[in-house]
């Protein structure tokens, strides 16, 4: 009689019938669990279900091997050469609950180890760990050949990226937003217009940055509390800014921060930090196994986040400095931030944000307000003001 994958094995108890499963160690050991069809030999009920677990805790000795696991229920295992994996189709039959059902071998544990088993071999090797080496020492060497000082806040920092390349892309940066923007920008004989040339006129002498090509817009957007300054000079303040900012010395607060980004070339700083942002999440995936946007949800909180907080609290810093230098009132910029604050109703915690909370601004400015005072002690005001006046003929606008 032929057997074959649907076939029924009858149940017969007999001894002699059963005698090769009784006795496996006559057999070799590849065909301990073979039924050959010449000897019509067939299995006990009880006798199936130990051969089941028996191939259930043990990998196939063989690669083409049927299996009867009891009456009705048939196994087929085969080796799938593309993986080198071994995999198991059970069919279910009648008086079996479920469908087709497939099973990895395996898969209960790791199929390759663990990933510090994988790390320990390879630093196990020597040619491994003698091109580690190379190359983390050309990575540092790159980073320290590229560290720069900050201006005014003197603090170091990696870039590897040139003041031409920032300009280039506030070149398109400005153009897209032209584009947005175009029939919203206010005229320049708009007050809202006049007080920022007026503001801008009066802090420029003071930035180091006179060569730049300084432009002007104001955006005429009630609902928007927001300014910011473009690589190469141009300038963009949203009007609902001005009702927050009050005053010359309120707007000269915000505008000397968002020109500090330019003087300290955060722009270039965040595209460098990009780069190491990425080798980070690249061994991190690799040393822990984390899905990718794990990895970036996780440098997104503790690197990126926080890093440009510290960027906005050196801007803090450096546009304080320059508003004194500018002959401005250091202390507005506490009364500027403390109104912000106010306007902040639904502000996130910080760890979330990119910028620092307002509470805490303001905690930072009244520890720099001595420096800055001094500063504004020594600045030669009716100097300044005469600098102003050539950049009020450069704007080709009269200062009111």
């Amino acid at each position: 009689m032929k057997l074959g994958l649907g076939s029924k094995v009858p149940l017969l108890r007999s001894s002699q019938h059963t005698s090769i499963l009784r006795h496996p160690q006559k057999q070799p050991p590849f065909l301990r669990n073979y039924v050959s069809p010449a000897h019509k030999i067939s299995l006990t009920f009880k006798e199936a279900q130990q051969d089941f677990h028996l191939r259930n805790s043990q990998s196939p000795k063989h690669p083409s091997t049927i299996l009867f696991t009891s009456p009705g229920r048939v196994g087929v295992q085969w080796k799938h050469n593309a993986f080198n994996t071994y995999q198991t189709r059970s069919i279910s039959g009648f008086g079996f609950p479920g469908g087709p059902k497939y099973r990895r071998f395996g898969q209960e544990s790791s199929s390759y180890g663990s990933t510090g088993h994988n790390v320990k071999n390879l630093l196990s090797n020597p040619t491994y760990r003698y091109s580690l080496g190379i190359v983390a020492t050309l990575m540092v060497l790159f980073y320290v050949l590229n560290l720069e000082e900050v201006p005014v806040s003197g603090r170091r920092r990696f870039n590897v990226f040139s003041s031409e390349t920032e300009e280039e892309l506030g070149r398109q940066q400005y153009q897209q937003i032209m584009q947005q923007y175009q029939q919203q920008i206010l005229p320049a004989w708009n007050p809202h217009t006049r007080m920022v040339r007026r503001v801008m006129e009066r802090l420029i002498p003071a930035t180091g940055l006179q060569s730049a090509n300084w432009e002007v817009h104001v955006i005429d957007d009630p609902n928007q509390i927001n300014a910011f300054v473009i690589p190469g000079g141009k300038v963009f303040v949203f009007s609902g800014l001005l009702p927050v900012c009050q005053d010359d010395d309120g707007l000269a607060t915000v505008l000397g921060h968002e020109i500090a980004h330019n003087m300290a070339h955060h722009m270039a700083e965040r595209m460098s930090q990009s780069i190491w942002m990425m080798v980070f999440m690249t061994l991190f995936t690799f040393l822990f196994q984390t899905p990718d946007f794990a990895s970036r949800i996780l440098l997104d909180l503790v690197y990126e986040k926080p890093g440009s907080r510290a960027q906005e609290t050196e801007a803090d810093y450096i546009g304080l400095m320059l508003m004194a230098q500018s002959c401005y009132n250091p202390d507005a910029a506490v009364g500027l931030w403390q109104r912000m604050q106010k306007a902040e109703k639904y502000a996130p915690p910080q760890f979330l944000s990119t910028h620092p909370s307002s509470h805490n601004r303001v905690g930072n400015i009244r520890e720099w307000l001595p420096e800055a005072e001094q500063k504004a002690s020594a600045s030669d005001c009716s100097s300044t003001l005469g600098y102003a006046e050539d950049f009020k003929r450069a704007f080709n606008q009269v200062v009111w």
